[in-house]
């Protein structure tokens, strides 16, 4: 189904602010449990509210397991557990009701954890009702933990299928989601709705970043960037962040993924959230990534090979050039 465009919105002055945590740039820290008189780990966390499978990787199936394995301390809410990802076309097991998935995240406020929570972190969004808990947690982490942000992968569609998810979720994104956020991790295709434009070179795609961070976000990670002029068989990833800008390119392996976004998206807040330097990031999602989809590819198998990844995981390659754009 198409996504319905709307005018390209004017910039707005005074925005794409640059959040700070005094949690970037430490992976691991000591600290002292207040009167236990005892250390404990001091570590990233990140509340994760995604789907969940049985079988395969998508959702907070795909994207806990690799932030766990940088350290990270994950806390996953399930907004539906099915027996398989949709892309089978068949499926079983329960969509879980908006209040089941509030319940869940108020039992955690209420053993005193929000303040702990680095960032929440979100990807496809089911129906305005669930698009609803996911903001109301925001609200509560960042009043517990002010420094806290809000990572977004604003799940609609691609440039080949279009959208395909339910009309009001594009419009809940655009409107309600994307502002609250501070990190998104769109593609091409989806920046493009989000911001009522056609991005298809890097200087439209800059100028529709910059139009997304004119919304709220103040960190832009865009996924399968396609400039036409590009070498064939290859793709690019852009992050911007602060007042600088940064692209990958990488060969384009011959595989669709399911997963592999929410895999992005888990990598790209994780290390932006432990190094606070964007660039570093972009090389070290992207050497995790394509190392996880070429293993798969070679595999012969159709979900991805995420345990048999992780040490290119833990410990990326760091194959690619990152070169700065602005």
């Amino acid at each position: 189904m198409p996504c319905a465009r709307r005018p390209r919105p004017a910039p707005v002055a005074g925005r794409g602010r640059r959040a700070s945590s005094p949690r970037e740039g430490a992976e691991v820290r000591w600290a002292r449990h207040t009167g236990a008189g005892r250390h404990t780990w001091a570590v990233t966390t990140i509340l994760s509210i995604q789907s969940s499978v049985a079988y395969g990787h998508v959702g907070n199936s795909a994207a806990v397991f690799p932030m766990q394995r940088l350290g990270v301390e994950v806390w996953p809410v399930y907004t539906v557990h099915f027996s398989n990802h949709t892309g089978y076309g068949a499926w079983r097991g329960p969509l879980l009701a908006a209040d089941d998935v509030r319940e869940v995240i108020t039992g955690v406020e209420e053993r005193g954890a929000l303040p702990e929570i680095d960032a929440v972190l979100s990807g496809y969004q089911g129906g305005i009702q669930i698009g609803d808990v996911i903001l109301d947690a925001v609200t509560r982490v960042k009043a517990a933990n002010p420094a806290a942000i809000y990572a977004c992968d604003p799940v609609m569609g691609n440039a080949k299928s279009g959208c395909f998810v339910h009309p009001d979720i594009p419009v809940l994104l655009r409107e309600r989601v994307v502002p609250r956020a501070d990190l998104i991790t769109p593609n091409q295709f989806e920046l493009g709705f989000l911001t009522g434009t056609e991005p298809d070179d890097l200087e439209s795609t800059l100028a529709a970043v910059d139009a997304a961070r004119a919304m709220g976000p103040s960190t832009v990670l865009v996924t399968s960037v396609l400039q036409p002029d590009r070498p064939a068989d290859t793709i690019e990833m852009l992050a911007v962040h602060g007042d600088g800008a940064w692209i990958v390119r990488t060969e384009h392996l011959p595989l669709k993924c399911n997963g592999s976004g929410d895999v992005t998206a888990a990598l790209f807040t994780t290390h932006l959230l432990q190094t606070g330097d964007a660039a570093l990031a972009l090389a070290r999602t992207t050497s995790s990534v394509w190392d996880l989809i070429k293993r798969t590819l070679d595999s012969g198998r159709r979900e991805l090979q995420l345990v048999q990844s992780q040490e290119e995981i833990a410990h990326p390659r760091m194959q690619f050039e990152v070169t700065r754009v602005r």
